[in-house]
């Protein structure tokens, strides 16, 4: 049976409240459903804490200058703030038994957590920081004392700040959450954050503009020791400058103070290293977080867990039962108005560079010494740093070209009024990778990435050896692709992990055909899966390094692609062209059965 809330409960805003109705945002007031349970103390509730408890704790509550809202009840339990904050959050615990796990205790006041984002005008902050962080607050995973500062050069009120991020925060609904634990609704919790961001207008290279917002974050911290995070949501050529007056005028005096930077980490090896050196001039490496969002992908992570943690699968992971791995990357859709900003990049840097290779180092790595960050970036850059150098002819460019399907016609690339007509910058790029090391030697790693392609999606696909001797080869005819186990792990969209088998077809014959053992995440899981940037940011905050990238992986990565990048750009090799919508250049073909591989995307049985 199901018990509806409305928008009823009682604001507690700061002292400056931000008022905004439910039809600003949605259009109507928000009910939410809630399945009720019998069993609700046994499942939901910590083994100390008593219902009693929960329906008495919160009416004790002291309205706090910064806006949150303390009471006199100490949560139960003597976790690590968040180590234990993380797991709840990420594993589908509820909202107060994550705040309980992370040691939120209300009476310890003494610090903050100021989060400035720099660029906070721009689509990325819009669309995945400002909806991240209320992620993390709705789930009760941010400190009970927080301020959140968009930065940027536009010409802002707090006000307008706030109505422009309200545009884009939804609510997370988890339906094994009861009546106690949601004291406040979606709309309230979005007031109580709302009510926490603040704007300030000054230009990215002016320490005089940081040095006020240094004086505005005091305001909001109220004497507490400040920790002080900056997300650079900026283009690469003004991360230095921000960084400089950040530094200089607007770091912490008696906490921490880190930045999280944004791909793209320079275009080659020398402007790479430059980047670096220019913000170690300003920051101590501890203290940069360079960001790749696909390390936060649920799936990314899960690599390490399925390999360590299930012995049939560690076994199997060397050139002895593996034949090749793909790591593939698809888009449905163009540039759509971001030619100008991919020109310059294009997909081998856009994609393959990073996220891909980043993949790859995490599925070939050592087992680790531990699960600490820097035990983890040791075993990925030895795997880095043991790669062939990629040779020309090993790689296929193309670039997307016009093409009309069920009466529509799709732009080119250069169709694009912000790409140049003559433009050979790739859209599509397949490349054949190799590791030099005794577990991996003579396997290839394929890469594929693309825009403009059949369909949208990224997974890692590890296609084993043909069983040798095999009984039943007969029943598979000549074509023992057919026959070959293969695993799968789609990173997005709809995340899934299977195997790929051989089984008997029930019946008086010996007829075999191909099943899978899935693990489909939707089904086997209710939770909803947190987007990468609430992992990473919250990463980010409790000083947890091992899904950002250290400087000396940024450099082994650069290294591996850099002689590739400039062979393409001085020969200006012409790429292979290829209908929007489609498969992808035929090259990408050759180069996979040059090694004696079929692409695992575009079989029958996918």
């Amino acid at each position: 049976m199901a018990t509806v809330f409305s928008s009823s409960t009682t604001h507690y805003g700061s002292s400056v409240p931000y008022s905004r109705s439910s039809s600003s945002l949605n259009g109507h007031h928000q009910r939410i459903g809630f399945s009720s349970s019998s069993s609700f103390q046994e499942r939901v509730l910590p083994a100390k804490v008593s219902l009693q408890y929960v329906r008495n704790s919160h009416q004790n509550m002291v309205l706090m200058q910064d806006g949150a809202v303390a009471t006199t009840a100490t949560p139960v339990g003597n976790e690590t703030p968040f180590k234990k904050l993380k797991e709840g959050l990420l594993s589908g615990t509820s909202s107060e038994e994550c705040k309980n796990a992370a040691g939120f205790d209300a009476n310890e006041n003494e610090s903050t957590v100021s989060i400035t984002v720099v660029g906070a005008s721009g689509d990325l902050a819009k669309k995945k920081i400002f909806p991240a962080l209320f992620a993390l607050y709705y789930e009760g995973c941010l400190p009970e004392h927080f301020t959140i500062c968009g930065y940027a050069r536009s010409k802002m009120t707090d006000a307008e700040l706030r109505n422009m991020v309200s545009r884009t925060l939804t609510c997370r609904i988890d339906k094994r959450q009861v009546w106690p634990f949601l004291l406040l609704n979606c709309d309230e919790k979005m007031e109580q954050f709302l009510n926490r961001c603040f704007y300030h207008s000054g230009q990215y290279d002016s320490e005089k503009n940081f040095s006020d917002l240094d004086k505005k974050l005091k305001q909001h911290e109220g004497g507490r020791v400040c920790n002080r995070l900056f997300y650079l949501s900026i283009p690469p050529n003004i991360f230095i400058d921000a960084v400089k007056c950040a530094s200089m005028s607007a770091s912490s005096g008696n906490g921490w103070t880190r930045v999280i930077v944004e791909k793209p980490f320079g275009r080659d090896s020398e402007s790479s290293a430059a980047l670096t050196k220019s913000l170690k001039q300003y920051l101590a490496e501890d203290q940069i977080f360079r960001i790749d969002h696909y390390l936060g992908k649920e799936l990314v992570e899960n690599l390490s867990v399925l390999r360590f943690s299930n012995l049939i699968f560690e076994p199997l992971w060397s050139r002895q039962y593996i034949r090749n791995v793909q790591l593939i990357f698809s888009e449905d859709f163009g540039t759509e108005g971001r030619g100008g900003y991919f020109d310059n990049y294009g997909i081998i840097r856009d994609i393959m560079q990073n996220h891909l290779l980043q993949i790859l180092a995490l599925f070939a790595m050592e087992t680790p010494v531990s699960l600490d960050a820097e035990d983890i970036r040791n075993e990925k850059v030895k795997v880095l740093r043991s790669m062939r150098p990629l040779q020309l002819e090993d790689v296929v460019v193309g670039q997307y070209k016009s093409h009309t399907k069920g009466g529509v016609t799709y732009p080119a690339y250069t169709d694009d009024k912000t790409v140049p007509k003559d433009s050979l910058t790739p859209t599509f790029a397949a490349a054949a990778l190799f590791i030099n090391n005794a577990r991996w030697d003579g396997v290839p790693f394929l890469m594929k990435a693309g825009k403009a392609l059949h369909t949208k999606s990224a997974e890692i696909r590890v296609q084993f050896r043909h069983v040798p001797g095999n009984l039943y080869n007969r029943n598979f005819g000549t074509d023992l692709d057919r026959a070959t186990n293969e695993l799968v792990i789609r990173v997005q969209p709809d995340e899934a992990i299977y195997l790929k088998i051989n089984n008997k077809v029930p019946g008086l014959g010996m007829r075999l055909d191909r099943s899978n053992l899935n693990l489909h995440y939707a089904a086997r899981y209710s939770k909803e899966i947190p987007d990468a940037y609430e992992r990473l940011l919250l990463d980010a905050i409790e000083g947890e390094r091992r899904l950002f990238i250290r400087s000396d992986e940024l450099d082994a990565a650069w290294s591996l692609f850099t002689p590739l990048l400039k062979e393409l750009e001085e020969k200006k090799i012409i790429p292979e062209y290829y209908p929007y919508g489609s498969r992808g250049p035929v090259g990408a073909h050759y180069l996979a059965a040059r090694y004696k591989v079929r692409w695992g995307d575009i079989s029958l049985e996918q």
